[in-house]
């Protein structure tokens, strides 16, 4: 027995003497238009928007059929069942503004939370939400637009991305 596990011991041991050390090539990652990902990209709930987002901010022009040198900007249009976006990029390929729009996306934690204690025994039956992106600024305006039910009774309001009703 000690035989048995003496050499499971040494078998183990010289097991890891014959790994081997790869060398793998550098990677680089080209972030086109990362600060639109950043003003963007804060406190968003649903993944197919975020997914979305993503392809805009990663859409290469100069390797479309779009592209033509003649042109100062191009207008892209991305779309989801639930929604799209709207791009306008210039001639190198930089994200200049978007307008974004969305129906029935899964609402924030914070949003649902600050509207339930605004409006308590109140549904939220459907939403909008849009978004307006200027590179200029490097801000995006994020905007919910909400129906709520009460006992047949129906309101509709406007927040913004904080949650504060407008």
């Amino acid at each position: 027995m000690k035989k048995l596990i003496l050499g499971l011991f040494l078998f183990g041991l010289t097991t890891q003497m014959f790994s081997q050390i790869t060398k793998l090539p550098e990677v680089t990652i080209k972030a086109v238009n990362y600060k639109y990902l950043s003003a963007v990209d804060t406190n968003v709930a649903d993944m197919n928007v975020k997914n979305l987002e993503d392809k805009v901010a990663m859409y290469n022009l100069k390797n479309t059929e779009l592209y033509n040198d003649e042109y100062d900007t191009y207008s892209v249009t991305f779309y989801i069942p639930d929604g799209y976006i709207v791009a306008a990029y210039d001639d190198n390929g930089k994200l200049i503004r978007t307008i974004e729009r969305y129906k029935d996306v899964k609402l924030p934690m914070n949003i649902r939370n600050k509207v339930t204690k605004k409006f308590p025994n109140w549904a939220i039956a459907s939403d909008v939400y849009t978004v307006k992106y200027e590179s200029k600024d490097g801000i995006a305006k994020k905007q919910y637009k909400l129906k709520l039910t009460n006992s047949g009774e129906v309101i509709r309001i406007k927040v913004d991305g904080d949650g504060n009703v407008l």
